[in-house]
């Protein structure tokens, strides 16, 4: 164990704490693969913010290393293959070079095409629109072409980096303006489904289960502050979508 591979261990953590593992995982990970190189002691804090690893090597020689995590979400196949890449290196302790170009290798991964993507941001609030019983095909078709509105938006968003909490309000403000719009237009009657459609591609409730997750495995900080995020998160969206009904008055 050497400060380079000890680098190479927090990249493969932060990487699936960026893309949604719970904590408990995350430092049990790190645990595992220091101890699978023979260090003879190993002490984890691990946030959603922060990782600190000190380790003593077999030689005796203490190292440290601190890893700030800048952004948190949610990619299932990025931590897939973050934990096939842990347990191979567990499993047969790999060379530092050996270990960073498995790294690149995940990082170099075919991403879903951003087409797709919108896409679904558009079938998404057509269907709950549907499922939550509306009967108007012109109501799922709206709420479609909103999702997908607010699809382009998010990615935008997310490339700008703009912080949580203000893309949902933004997110929230155009998909109630739209909505808003629709029905001075008449080309509506009942705005309700296509907002519970919609609302559906921005509620936080991966991260609020996550949340509950890190409070029963005992994780209480890490819980918290997922919590307070996802609540946060929450009130966002319930303003962006009450403005417009405020400043033009009605019900949407």
């Amino acid at each position: 164990m050497d400060q380079d591979l000890l680098k190479a261990i927090l990249h493969i953590a932060e990487r699936m704490t960026e893309s949604g593992a719970e904590i408990n995982r995350i430092e049990e990970c790190i645990i595992r693969i220091c101890k699978a190189y023979e260090c003879r002691h190993v002490d984890v804090y691990a946030t959603t913010a922060n990782i600190i690893v000190t380790v003593e090597t077999k030689e005796r020689v203490p190292l440290t290393q601190h890893r700030r995590i800048g952004s948190t979400g949610t990619d299932i196949d990025r931590l897939d293959r973050l934990n096939d890449l842990a347990r191979y290196v567990v499993a047969h302790t790999p060379e530092t070079a050996e270990v960073r170009r498995r790294l690149d290798e995940i990082e170099a991964r075919k991403r879903t095409p951003l087409w797709q993507i919108i896409l679904c941001y558009g079938i998404i609030p057509a269907a709950f629109c549907l499922l939550f019983g509306s009967r108007s095909v012109v109501e799922c078709v709206f709420a479609g072409l909103i999702g997908l509105l607010l699809g382009l938006l998010s990615i935008w968003i997310d490339r700008v980096r703009l912080n949580k909490i203000l893309a949902r309000f933004l997110c929230s403000l155009l998909a109630a303006f739209l909505v808003k719009g629709l029905m001075l237009l008449h080309l509506i009657s009942c705005p309700d489904y296509i907002i519970i459609g919609n609302i559906m591609t921005l509620i936080p409730g991966v991260g609020f289960t996550n949340a509950l997750r890190d409070l029963f495995v005992g994780d209480m900080f890490t819980g918290t502050i997922r919590t307070v995020e996802a609540v946060l998160l929450a009130i966002a969206i319930a303003v962006g979508f009450a403005i417009p009904d405020l400043l033009l008055g009605g019900v949407l």
